[in-house]
């Protein structure tokens, strides 16, 4: 249990608001910013608590409002097999509340994530090995998951390079985000790390999260999406950094 304040109350409700503002402008980024922002308040699986029904909520929605869920399910489910198997795993890590070395993991997770968007040029992956590559993608998102609390690295990258339409993409996207955020949460309850004030207080940050995302919808009318993605992965860039060197310094 984490002693709260009106400071940390009102920090904890601004990040999710910030954190909803980037999903409603660019569609993801809700479990990065706010894990980014909370590793620097709190310790990685407190935050990873707190992370869990926001994520969940606005996750959920993003799965059932695309138009094709069965045939999505049947291309993945090896991937989101593998990710559930992956978090398993990884929660042995996080349960034993090893702050400095999640801390920097999730830095480094950041760092990667942010880099990679910046620079790199867009890939494709062959039909041919997408059978074969799907399960350990997903076994190593699931461990940087229950370690980080990060949702995308590598599963984004690797759904972008599958050639899917926009909108099933977009639904790709919330089935990967759902399947994180309930193994996650699975992964925590299992390893005795899910406690039930933080899950209150993450109950609580579903009202700032949804509010970020209708503000996000209406800034993304405003201004050019491009030009947001750019300076929020520049600011996510150097606080993954400042989160990666923390324990050296």
């Amino acid at each position: 249990m984490i002693e709260l304040s009106t400071w940390l109350v009102s920090a904890i409700a601004t990040t999710f608001f910030l954190a909803g503002v980037v999903k409603g402008v660019t569609g993801m980024g809700l479990p990065t910013v706010a894990m980014g922002a909370l590793g620097a308040l709190l310790s990685p699986i407190t935050a990873a608590n707190l992370l869990i029904l926001p994520s969940l909520m606005t996750n959920v929605w993003q799965l059932l409002a695309g138009p094709a869920f069965r045939p999505l399910l049947l291309r993945l489910w090896p991937m989101m097999l593998a990710i559930g198997i992956g978090t398993i795993l990884g929660t042995a890590l996080l349960a034993r509340g090893d702050t400095v070395l999640s801390t920097a993991m999730l830095g480094g997770a950041l760092v990667v994530y942010a880099g990679y968007t910046l620079i790199a040029r867009p890939f494709a992956v062959p039909a041919r090995v997408e059978a074969w590559l799907s399960p350990p993608i997903g076994m190593i998102t699931g461990v940087v998951t229950v370690c980080t609390g990060v949702f995308v690295m590598p599963a984004v990258p690797y759904l972008q390079a599958l050639g899917l339409e926009k909108e099933d993409l977009i639904q790709a996207l919330g089935l990967s985000f759902t399947v994180s955020t309930m193994t996650l949460a699975a992964g925590l309850l299992w390893r005795g790390a899910l406690e039930a004030d933080n899950l209150l207080l993450s109950a609580l940050a579903i009202v700032p999260a949804l509010a970020g995302m209708w503000a996000g919808q209406v800034i993304r009318r405003l201004v050019s999406p491009a030009t947001f993605r750019l300076w929020f992965l520049i600011g996510l860039l150097f606080l993954g950094a400042e989160l990666a060197l923390r324990p050296f310094l």
